[in-house]
This record gives structure tokens, C-alpha cells and sequence, in this order.
């Protein structure tokens, strides 16, 4: 079993959080994204998508995409649960992690990649070069800080983001935050409950895997 890994992208790196949680240690092939190896007729025959992460299984098949391989690693190795313990928990993480994924981390990606001067024609990540668009960029900071005060809201009466317990959605939303930096976006002054959040998760000795 291999983990194609870059350590500067966020999207590998919350599975790396993911399995320190988990105490797992595997196999692990960086693929340096600045050079474009990700574009190679190697990386591509592991994933036409040309994005990380990657997890080959030991057969040679390979699993791309955070969550699912997330939640592969979540059905081998149940302890601790990180996707949440009974039905309604669960459901509650798997909701809340793709509000971050589809209001945060979404629109933090518009913002980065349709601003960053090294992305030019990368304005999507994938095989494809698509245009930079600058009004994509400042909705993209707009629809973040919306989802910081969205957020902030929610942490004002849960201890993480989905509850009572640490989950996957804790491990987006600190990878979140940690990325708006790359746009100089830090937590809002009056996000109370995010910054009581972050100093407790960012604290975790999984955050910096």
C-alpha cells in the first residue's frame, strides 16, 4: 500500500492528520506539484485526475479523493471513530465536513487559485488549463469569510465542529484555516468560538503531520 503525498498541499494533508489520529504509518511517495509531476504518464495511469491524494492498495487499484480515503482507512481501523459513533453522529459529521469542504475549503480554492501568479492557466486543479478570473477570487474570499461567521456560529455551542466529538470535520476545518493564510485571511477578530477551537485542535500532535 502506497500514499501519494505532496507536504505543501493542503488536500494530502488532511489525510496525513487523518492517520496520525489513527496511529497508522504507511508507505509514502511525495509527488512534487511545482514541478508538475503530477502530470506524468506515470501519476496519471495512478489517477487521470492528475491530483493528490492517491492511495494505491496492494492489488495496484487506487483510491483518489480525501474522504473516500478516509473513510477506507476508518472502516480497517475503527479506533478512535473520527467519523463519528452511532448513526446520527455519523451523519452529523459526514453533513458538517462537506459544509466544509463545499463552503470553505470550495471557496478557498477560488480565491488561491484564481489570484496565485504561479497558477496562471491552473485556475482548476485536473489535467485541464483553465483561465484565471479574478471576480472568482474576491467571491471566493467572500464566501469564506461568510463560512467563518457560519462556523463560528456553530462552535458557540459544540466543542468541534460536529459535535461533542473530534471528527473528520475538525481535521478540514483546521486545514481550512490554515490554508486561508495563503491568502492572508486569518481567523475574524470576533470569531471567539473559532479561535477557542483552533488553539485546541491545532494543539493536537496529529496537526502536524
Amino acid at each position: 500500500m502506497k500514499f501519494y503525498d505532496c507536504k505543501t498541499a493542503p488536500s494530502p494533508r488532511r489525510v496525513r492528520i487523518f492517520l496520525a489520529e489513527k496511529g497508522i504509518d504507511i508507505e509514502t511517495v511525495q509527488i512534487d506539484l511545482g514541478k508538475g509531476e503530477q502530470f506524468s504518464d506515470e501519476f496519471r495511469a495512478l489517477n487521470p485526475d492528475c491530483t493528490v491524494p492517491v492511495l494505491e492498495l496492494d492489488d495496484g487499484s487506487c483510491i483518489s479523493e480525501v474522504t473516500a480515503i478516509c473513510q477506507y482507512f476508518e472502516d480497517l481501523h475503527s479506533e478512535p471513530p473520527l467519523f463519528g459513533r452511532s448513526p446520527e453522529e455519523r451523519a452529523r459529521v459526514n453533513m458538517w465536513n462537506a459544509k466544509v469542504e463545499q463552503l470553505g475549503l470550495w471557496a478557498m480554492m477560488d480565491a488561491f487559485r484564481n489570484s496565485a501568479k504561479g497558477l496562471v492557466n491552473r485556475a482548476l486543479p485536473g489535467p485541464e488549463a483553465y483561465v484565471q478570473i479574478p471576480e472568482l477570487a474576491e467571491r471566493g474570499r467572500k464566501r469564506l469569510l461568510q463560512f467563518f461567521e457560519r462556523l463560528n456560529h456553530q462552535l458557540a455551542d459544540n466543542a468541534f465542529v460536529a459535535g461533542d466529538n473530534y471528527s473528520i470535520a475538525d481535521i478540514s476545518a483546521m486545514v481550512l484555516v490554515d490554508f486561508a493564510g495563503w491568502i492572508k485571511i486569518t481567523i475574524p477578530d470576533d470569531a471567539e468560538h473559532i479561535a477557542r477551537w483552533y488553539a485546541a485542535v491545532s494543539n493536537r500532535p496529529s496537526a502536524a503531520a
